[in-house]
């Protein structure tokens, strides 16, 4: 498993909101919310010089919206958004996080357990997760990652 290590300054997704509480399957429905209106807050993304999205997010955060992460790693809320505009404000049914900067392992997720995996490499190099772990799209590649928050920038 490749370990790469990013920098990413705060950043705002805005997008559907929901929680572990809602119950299983809980986040394929948030994203099949969130694709089928995506319409509603297109103008909105964060786009790159060549006028690409430049990123679909999966956020994460306990219960106190505090970014820390998930209790027990099972229980907190879940965004399905894309990365906005900075000063970007949700349109009704939407919600907006703003996500603190942090140097993140960057994981690609080639396998189930990359979770798991990621955690005890973790553990073992005495890295410590300082904040709830983000599900990412490069919506240039359709590839997905995991990002670990490892230090507060």
């Amino acid at each position: 498993m490749n370990f790469k290590r990013c920098k990413k300054e705060a950043f705002v997704v805005i997008g559907k909101e929901g929680s572990t509480s809602d119950g299983e399957g809980f986040i394929q429905k948030l994203w099949d919310d969130a694709n089928s209106h995506f319409e509603e807050v297109k103008h909105l993304a964060k786009k790159d010089v060549d006028g690409n999205i430049v990123g679909i997010w999966g956020a994460m955060s306990d219960f106190s919206r505090s970014f820390h992460p998930w209790e027990g790693f099972n229980k907190g809320l879940y965004l399905a958004g894309v990365e906005c505009k900075d000063d970007a404000e949700a349109p009704e049914g939407w919600t907006r996080w703003r996500i603190p900067g942090y140097e993140y392992l960057c994981v690609a997720c080639e396998n189930e357990a990359v979770f798991s995996t990621t955690i005890t490499y973790l553990k073992e190099n005495d890295i410590p997760l300082v904040g709830a772990v983000h599900d990412f799209t490069c919506p240039q590649t359709g590839k997905n990652y995991m990002f670990f928050p490892i230090k507060n920038l």
